[in-house]
Parts: structure tokens; C-alpha cells; sequence
């Protein structure tokens, strides 16, 4: 066992598990991370001392949970480098984040002709709320092609954008095949051509360390339950400029700075964006998330993952019959691939009789499953946690299985 992820391990206390008779191997954290005992005692701490509604009230309670609440906002704008914490809006998570670009922003300022450039590699979240929000508008949505090794064709990019390009959106790495995108270049090209730029960082946060004012991204949405934090839990950053130019797209509690029967004012950033009662806990189980990260040496953490995808990716080569899905020289720590004669679902029910856990189907991301010509993969997944042992537990599996479909 490698002394990185050595060091971690007792920290996550549902890996400490058996299934079915062997010890758990975890591989599905591109959909969603363990937690460290951190993240769980700070939201039971909440919810069995300081539980109460956040603003407004002016009893003990309500104010720990506020300062709890808020101070989650302000370790979070510092982790990421935002100027202000008035650019960290809280949502439900990544999902979330896009659809409210998608309708407070994007929406109202579409015309006919414009067009928002999307690849080839996205999530469905990353490609149904533009849809959503062109409808009717004359605007269209464009496609930056995949090479055929899992990669963007950044020449086909250079030669998509123009004046009529409103909006680039993009993830940070794909979810399904694992490909991280040239993100700098795509956001410089952009701006260059007048367009902004929505990063969708589901798959960023758990293993990179981002700046978002390095960056320049106008919008980066993320999820706390892929980054060992809560489920049911995102922030979208965007420079407050931005946020200015969007209208709220929910109304309700706390959004409001006056209400009256002939209409309403709107609050401050962030929290014109953040109606109705929110996710308390989530937010301080993520603060939590976010120390654990700051703990992490991220050079360490990169050499590790790396280290489990390289070993991985040999093993898997090196399985009669077994075809991997994206092999772009830049990736994330996750593979995915198909079996000759197998079906995903057989594959991942016969690892998780193993006591392996991974993730099977098309995982939101039919487009791209198009383009490689399959219904859906095989995908595994890698976090700091995750050991030699385990990747090698996993290829001993996969070729007893590749035998039994031979």
C-alpha cells in the first residue's frame, strides 16, 4: 500500500467494510467520494448542538449555525482564490450551478444567431440546460469534436468560435473517459473572440488545486459529494460582474431585500441567488471538505492518482478481449472500457461479487458513448484513498471474467 493513500485510509470509515465476504474496494468516485470522519462529525456536530435557521434570528442557536453557515462561504472563497466572498453562490450542486447560468444569464441576453459552443465530451448536465435555454431564441447550440484517443480537437475549436459565440462551456476533465481538457487555452481562446466561459468543475475539485482568479473562468460550478463533502451540495463561483448581469432565477425568502404587492427588490450577492432555507449542513460538512483538501499536498496527490492510472491502464492492455474507452495522453484517474462477448452491467456485477465496487452504463453521457460506438462502458474511478493493491485486485478479477466470456 502506497504511504500516501496509507495515511488517509482510516480517516474514511465506510472503507472499512466488507462485501460479500472481501474487503471493499471503492472505485466509483468519479459519481461520488467517501467522506473523512471530518466531514461527518462536522454535520453531526451541527445538527446535535447548533441546529437552527441560518439569518435574521436572534437567538444562540441561530447565530452559531449563521456563523457556521457563512464561515463555510468565507474558507471556501479563500480555498478557491475568489476576490470577494460575494462570488461563491451556494446551490444543490454542479447541475444546479449551470442551469442557473443557463436562465439567469444566458437566457435573457441570447438573440437570434448566436451560438454556444459545448464538446463532445460533456455530461448531460453540461448539455441539457443550454438546450433549455436556447428554445425559442434563434440561438444554436455547436460541438467541439473528439479525436478518436478521447481528446478535443482543439483546431475544430479555433475554427468554431466567432463573434457569434456567446458562451463556451466545457468540463474541467470528462467524467466518463477521464480526458482533462487544455482549459487555460480554451478560456484565453475565447475571451479572445469575445465569448465567456462556464467551467464545469465537477471532476476538478477532488484533484486539482484551482485559482479561480488565475484561471479567469466567468463561471465554474462544482459538487460537494465528489470532493469527499456532502451530497446535495454545489457552489458556482463567478466574478461579481457576471452575477451583476444575471436576474435571480428563484424567488422566495432571502433573496428579497423589500417585498411589496406592487413588487420587490433583490439582495445583495450572493444571496440573490440563494432562496429559501438552505442546506445548512451541507454547507458546513462542506467547509469541512474544503480543510481536508487544504490539508492535502496536491503534488503528492497527483503523483499518486497518476501512478494508480498508469498501473491501471497496463493492466487493463494487457486482458484478452478488453477495448479501453479514451486514451488522450492528458487524463484523470479513471478508465473505462468495454469486454468482447460482455455486457458493462455483467462486468460490474461480477466485480462487486469481488467486493469491487465500479461504475457501469452510459454515465450521463450518451453523446459521447455515440461517438465511440458503444451503449456504455466499464468505468473506475480513483481517489487518494485508493491503493496498488486494490488496481491489482481489480485486474486479477477482470481476467478471470475476460475467461468466463471468451
Amino acid at each position: 500500500m502506497s504511504g500516501f493513500a496509507e495515511r488517509l485510509r482510516p480517516l474514511f470509515p465506510a472503507l472499512d467494510q466488507q462485501v460479500h465476504g472481501q474487503e471493499l474496494v471503492y472505485f466509483d468516485n468519479a459519481a461520488t467520494t467517501q467522506r473523512p470522519d471530518s466531514v461527518i462529525a462536522a454535520i453531526s456536530h451541527f445538527y446535535a448542538h447548533d441546529n437552527a435557521n441560518v439569518h435574521r434570528a436572534v437567538h444562540t442557536l441561530s447565530a452559531r449555525s449563521t456563523e457556521a453557515y457563512e464561515g463555510a462561504r468565507d474558507r471556501i472563497a479563500r480555498y478557491l482564490n475568489a476576490a470577494s466572498r460575494q462570488e461563491i453562490v451556494f446551490t444543490r450542486g454542479t447541475t444546479e450551478g449551470i442551469n442557473l447560468v443557463a436562465q439567469s444569464w444566458l437566457r435573457p441576453r441570447l438573440k437570434a444567431g448566436d451560438e454556444i459552443l459545448i464538446s463532445g465530451l460533456e455530461h448531460h448536465s453540461n448539455i441539457v440546460p443550454w438546450q433549455l435555454a436556447i428554445n425559442g431564441s434563434g440561438a444554436r447550440i455547436r460541438v467541439i469534436p473528439v479525436l478518436d484517443d478521447g481528446s478535443l480537437d482543439m483546431v475544430a475549436y479555433r475554427e468554431l468560435l466567432s463573434e457569434r459565440t456567446r458562451l463556451v462551456a466545457v468540463g474541467y476533465a470528462s467524467n466518463a473517459i477521464g480526458t482533462r481538457n487544455p482549459v487555460d487555452s480554451i478560456i484565453a481562446q475565447a475571451h479572445a473572440a469575445g465569448a465567456r466561459v462556464l467551467i464545469d468543475g465537477a471532476q476538478a475539485m477532488a484533484h486539482h488545486r484551482v485559482d479561480m482568479q488565475a484561471m479567469g473562468a466567468d463561471f465554474f460550478a462544482f459538487s460537494a459529494h465528489k470532493m469527499y463533502g456532502p451530497t446535495g451540495f454545489g457552489v458556482l463561483y463567478a466574478p461579481a460582474a457576471r452575477l451583476d448581469e444575471a436576474q435571480p432565477w428563484q424567488g422566495g425568502g432571502d433573496m428579497i431585500e423589500t417585498v411589496s404587492f406592487e413588487g420587490s427588490t433583490w439582495n445583495e450577492l450572493p444571496y440573490k441567488f440563494e432562496a429559501g432555507t438552505p442546506n445548512i449542513a451541507g454547507a458546513i460538512g462542506t467547509g469541512a471538505a474544503i480543510d481536508f483538501l487544504a490539508g492535502l499536498d496536491f503534488d503528492q496527490l497527483s503523483a499518486h492518482e497518476q501512478s494508480l492510472l498508469t498501473l491501471a491502464t497496463e493492466q487493463l492492455q494487457a486482458i484478452p478481449g478488453l477495448r479501453m474507452i479514451g486514451t488522450a495522453p492528458d487524463k484523470a484517474a479513471i478508465v473505462s472500457f468495454v469486454m468482447q462477448g460482455a455486457h458493462p452491467q455483467d462486468i460490474g456485477t461480477l466485480l462487486d461479487e469481488n467486493g469491487i465496487a465500479v461504475r457501469t452504463g452510459h454515465h450521463c453521457a450518451m453523446p459521447l458513448m455515440e461517438r465511440f460506438g458503444v451503449p456504455g462502458t466499464v468505468r473506475a474511478s480513483f481517489a487518494a484513498y485508493n491503493t496498488v493493491a486494490e488496481i491489482e485486485r481489480m485486474g486479477q478479477c477482470l481476467h478471470r471474467i475476460a475467461k468466463l466470456f471468451a
